[in-house]
């Protein structure tokens, strides 16, 4: 029987990359699918893709009322919810270059990042666990970062939105036992996984070829991780082969924070 065989789930950002793989494994593991992203289009194009098991709804995850709107439907249409990946996240360099050292960002940007990545997270997990009390039991799956875990200069709004995510994954679970409920909140830390995010940095011809070698010059297997293989442990947290895993963090990133951490860049202090 396939593992995840019934069980309704509910996948943010599931449009493109990271989400888009978990769809398809949730899927393909027996799963019905809610795919929700806020690129309506995208998120429909999904769930055809993905045939009768799969449903889509727009969802900007910083508006609590589309997140109720979510849930509404999932108990209206299937009568539970089994699994919320909450995947949807911004870098907060989608509409250009702008600064974000600790130093240089703007609040407004600092803010916007936090909006999708950890209030998103927030609506998602209150909510789902509303949506979950019913059975008494479900699994919430979070996705971070690894910058989550070490400090990013460049990008330190990103970071801390993401080790924020750590933490708050850590009290849905203790709040949920606490409440006597068997629903699961667990945090998984991609690096370096090959998604559409990529693409602006990675270029094309033999430019691309030396920048992918660049990026993943700190990764112990020298290549770049793959949406399926992150969708791959969220398969096994969101099925019952997971149910004594719970408030923790799982790392997949190729052996990365395995070793050392390489010291910061140096510049001239007064550039």
């Amino acid at each position: 029987m396939p593992r995840m065989h019934g069980k309704i789930a509910v996948v943010t950002g599931a449009g493109r990359g990271i989400g888009a793989a978990i769809a398809r494994a949730f899927v393909a593991e027996g799963a019905e699918v809610l795919v929700t992203d806020i690129n309506t289009a995208a998120a429909a194009d999904m769930a055809a893709e993905l045939g009768e098991s799969a449903s889509a709804m727009t969802l900007d995850v910083r508006d609590e009322s589309q997140w109720q709107a979510v849930m509404d439907a999932v108990l209206q249409d299937y009568g539970r919810l089994d699994v919320l990946v909450n995947n949807a996240g911004i870098t907060g360099f989608e509409s250009g270059n702008a600064r974000h050292d600790p130093e240089h960002a703007a609040l407004e940007d600092w803010r916007a990042v936090h909006a999708t990545n950890l209030d998103g997270v927030f609506l998602g997990c209150k909510h789902a666990i509303a949506a979950m009390r019913q059975n008494g039991a479900g699994a919430i799956i979070n996705i971070s970062s690894r910058s989550g875990l070490v400090g990013i200069p460049a990008a330190a709004a990103y970071a801390s939105s993401k080790a924020a995510v750590r933490n708050h994954s850590k009290s849905v679970a203790l709040y949920c036992a606490e409440q006597g409920l068997q629903i699961r909140c667990n945090s998984v830390h991609p690096a370096a996984i090959l998604t559409p995010m990529w693409e602006p940095m990675l270029g094309t011809g033999e430019q691309r070829k030396q920048n992918m070698e660049a990026f993943v010059a700190d990764c112990p297997m020298r290549r770049f991780g793959q949406p399926e293989e992150v969708a791959a442990l969220v398969v096994l947290l969101a099925s019952d082969e997971a149910t004594y895993i719970n408030g923790t963090e799982l790392n997949i990133d190729g052996g990365m924070l395995a070793g050392s951490a390489a010291s910061p860049a140096r510049t001239n202090a007064t550039g």
